[in-house]
């Protein structure tokens, strides 16, 4: 694993004893000696890590890890401040900054190796959702890509055998968070994958169960796999916290726990949290739209493309029938020029739903393109498909189509053409065409009625 590392400290010696930990683990080290150079090659150079000295003149490290996480274009990077300074109250402030996590000098090398790791994997899994989801904003979804959501409380579920330091965190944390606090791991690691739970915090000092057996068993549920996990364990415990790192575990907190880092460290992983969520959803919706009308909620042309050339072969591996219905809404030209492009959309949408009322699960339904549809219907013969196709055509004669909420009643009529894989039809292509001959065959015997292939 590599990745692209920037290095921001004032000293030198500091900056030199760095790359050369970094590059010896093949990682690419970029350099900068003060706030403001940092930030020149972050706008104009991809970057996966910040490591950043706090105490620089001009502008300290925190001030820059706040125009960071106050930028889109970089907020997501995580930043690990490098620092002398000790105290709760500074990790606080870098927390509350945006930092992702300190490491104090002089830097421990497998910690800073390991820290390093586990937030290039981190980020390389949010990467992966922000690049799939930026068509999403570019479509208006733009919330997706902020970090300082936070929609209400967050929900915490605590994994914790002792009762005077469950008490202690969920105490603390009862401002910011919903705390369940658990004494059994295997009763947690149910409720963390059956419950709404924003971060598990986890505490090392179980007597009764092993805490990096219980982060390995949450990775290891599909889930509860990106479920943020944040470890307490003991000061100077760094065996512990490497092999925590290793198994995914995202953040760390020691004893004795300072009240105010906990809640920043919980309000840090919830948000992030809730960001990776929207950009799932982002994603899930902008993969929707991708195959969706978005007119009459059918599925579009893309899909159809799509899935009926697997139908076509599924169907055709397994010697089963295959039946394509295309139907086309009479007149339609005279509705537009008559009553205006909007009543035009109200018969579009009423049409689908007549459609998504007379086929089976099973089929695809698809608007083709302008007043056109197509049915495809799996394990589906000629016969079979021309009385689904009867059966629609009925459905929509039979009713007036009711438009401008009840003012006007139009008739609508269909012309329907089918064709099948039984007969002779040796590709999707040449079988959608076969359809569509079927419909145009239906147009000219006069509209309003189903025509079967010919082959």
């Amino acid at each position: 694993m590599t990745a692209r590392i920037l290095v921001v400290d004032d000293v030198p010696a500091n900056v030199t004893l760095l790359e050369a930990r970094l590059i010896a683990e093949y990682f690419e080290v970029l350099s900068a000696s003060s706030g403001p150079q940092a930030l020149d090659i972050v706008a104009s150079t991809p970057v996966d890590i910040i490591l950043l000295d706090v105490m620089m003149p001009g502008m300290d490290g925190f001030e820059v890890c706040a125009r960071l996480k106050a930028d889109p274009q970089s907020a997501h990077i995580p930043v690990v401040m490098v620092t002398a300074l000790d105290q709760p109250a500074d990790r606080v402030q870098g927390l509350k900054a945006g930092a992702d996590d300190f490491l104090t000098k002089p830097v421990n090398d497998l910690q800073l190796v390991s820290r390093v790791k586990s937030l290039v994997r981190l980020k390389t899994l949010s990467d992966e959702l922000r690049i799939r989801a930026e068509t999403a904003r570019k479509i208006g979804v733009d919330d997706a890509f902020r970090l300082d959501l936070m929609d209400g409380p967050g929900r915490v579920l605590l994994v914790d055998n002792r009762a005077a330091s469950q008490e202690r965190i969920v105490r603390t944390l009862k401002p910011v968070a919903e705390v369940d606090a658990l004494s059994d791991p295997q009763a947690a690691l149910f409720q963390a994958a059956e419950s709404p739970v924003d971060l598990v915090i986890v505490n090392a000092a179980g007597d009764e169960y092993d805490p990096l057996r219980l982060c390995a068993q949450l990775r290891l549920l599909e889930r509860t796999r990106f479920l943020p996990l944040l470890l307490v364990t003991d000061t100077g415990d760094e065996d512990m916290v490497i092999r925590a790192l290793d198994l995914g575990v995202n953040d760390y907190i020691m004893r004795p726990v300072d009240p105010n880092e906990l809640v920043a460290r919980t309000l840090t992983q919830i948000k992030r949290k809730r960001y990776n969520d929207r950009l799932r959803a982002s994603l899930s919706q902008t993969i929707e739209l991708a195959v969706t009308d978005g007119l009459t909620g059918l599925s579009n042309r893309r899909s159809l493309d799509s899935h009926l050339k697997t139908l076509f072969n599924r169907a055709a591996s397994r010697m089963r029938p295959l039946s394509v219905c295309m139907t086309d809404i009479d007149r339609f030209k005279q509705v537009n020029d008559t009553y205006g492009h909007d009543a035009g959309d109200e018969v579009l949408r009423e049409f689908a739903r007549r459609i998504r009322s007379t086929v089976r699960g099973a089929d695809l339904a698809c608007r083709y393109g302008g007043e056109e549809f197509v049915v495809v219907m799996p394990d589906t013969d000629a016969a079979a498909a021309a009385a689904i196709a009867e059966r629609l055509r009925a459905i929509i004669e039979g009713e007036p189509f009711v438009l401008n909420q009840g003012t006007q009643r139009l008739s609508i009529t269909a012309s329907i053409g089918i064709a099948s894989n039984a007969s002779g039809i040796d590709t999707p292509e040449h079988l959608l065409k076969q359809a569509d001959r079927a419909l145009y065959a239906a147009k000219l015997a006069g509209r309003n009625r189903v025509v079967a292939s010919a082959a």
